[in-house]
């Protein structure tokens, strides 16, 4: 179910590890395969791209928001937060350390948005659970990730021409895909989140990246957190 700003479910307060690993198992028992996504290029919709940066000597993270008009790609709203960064750095279960900001600016949106693009990871991730699904659960949004680099997975040869892929697996298991953004550029590798099937999650991506081999959502975005930081 989508729930509305205000009424998304905060992240629980973890302090190690153990506690982590039992609330990442408890949320991702929550994920919901079913696709109600819209389609890409909708009128009307909203596509929120998410991203942080961080600040380790001072233990502070800024998270961005851009919300981007799906037909145009033009910007819509932009949101920052910042915040103390309140969980070690532990791979797997970074998405502590970076959903308490990222909500606080999703939820300073004056537009709710309908699909949510995170720089990261969705199913793609060693316990099924990365930050696109993390984000979804908690928002009731359908959302998918797009990360730079394939994490612990691997794939096979992606043909060169854009909209080329090849599954990413675990094992047997296809856990994403990678996909050819751009003719001769490396591939992204794209995850499902919540509520989206991995081929809308893949046609988003193409729709988002016109000229760039990142999405549109994640470069604008990427750009805010930074300068949100400098200030910081």
């Amino acid at each position: 179910m989508r729930r509305r700003p205000g009424h998304w479910e905060r992240p629980a307060v973890v302090t190690g590890e153990a506690e982590a690993l039992a609330e990442q198992e408890r949320l991702r028992s929550q994920v919901d395969p079913r696709d109600a996504a819209p389609p890409p290029g909708t009128s009307g919709t909203l596509i929120a791209g998410l991203d942080v940066a961080y600040d380790d000597a001072r233990d502070t993270v800024a998270a961005a928001v851009v919300l981007l008009a799906a037909d145009t790609l033009e910007t819509v709203e932009e949101r920052t937060a910042t915040g103390r960064v309140t969980f070690p750095y532990v791979p797997g279960l970074l998405a502590f350390r970076e959903i308490p900001a990222l909500l606080d600016a999703l939820e300073a949106l004056n537009h709710p948005p309908d699909l949510l693009v995170c720089d990261g990871y969705g199913l793609a991730h060693p316990r099924r659970f990365g930050l696109a699904s993390h984000l979804g659960v908690l928002t009731g949004l359908p959302a998918l990730g797009v990360a730079k680099n394939p994490f612990v997975f691997t794939h096979g040869p992606v043909g060169p021409l854009r909209g080329d892929s090849a599954p990413l697996l675990d094992g047997a298991e296809e856990v994403g895909r990678a996909l050819r953004t751009r003719e001769g550029v490396r591939p992204v590798y794209v995850s499902v989140g919540h509520r989206t099937s991995l081929a809308t999650a893949c046609a988003h991506t193409l729709r988002l990246t016109p000229r760039f081999r990142l999405p549109e959502t994640t470069r604008r975005a990427d750009a805010l957190c930074r300068a949100a930081l400098r200030r910081a």
